[in-house]
């Protein structure tokens, strides 16, 4: 895919607006950017996309949303907070030892990276 294959402003190819990599129109946004505004997409349809052509994969796409139908992002509730927090702490918890690692546990270890290293040399 080359940058003029990225050109589609009224969606003949793609089926949506498609624009190239930066840039897209103004009062459009991708979520990251909705986000870094206080806003989110709010339900609101897909306006269209940016693509950035990769050589050997297929191109990165981001969809974009009308700035002006974006709504503000929900305030952080204390359930909200008190829910995330417990997500969190879940993540640290070694399933192995069924303590607290202080860090995420990596999903490819499976558990606390001492649990981890005993387990791989009683392997070997």
């Amino acid at each position: 895919m080359r940058f003029a294959d990225c050109f589609d402003p009224v969606g003949r190819v793609h089926g949506l607006p498609t624009f190239p990599w930066r840039l897209a129109p103004d009062g459009l946004a991708t979520r990251r950017q909705l986000r870094a505004l206080g806003l989110r997409p709010g339900g609101q349809d897909i306006a269209g996309q940016v693509l950035r052509p990769r050589r050997r994969r297929g191109p990165l796409t981001a969809f974009l949303y009308r700035i002006d139908r974006a709504k503000p992002v929900r305030p952080m509730t204390e359930a909200r907070a008190a829910a995330l927090a417990k997500a969190n702490a879940a993540r640290r918890n070694c399933p192995v030892c069924r303590r607290d690692a202080g860090y995420v546990i990596p999903a490819s270890l499976g558990a606390c990276v001492p649990c981890a290293d005993s387990d791989s040399s009683r392997a070997a």
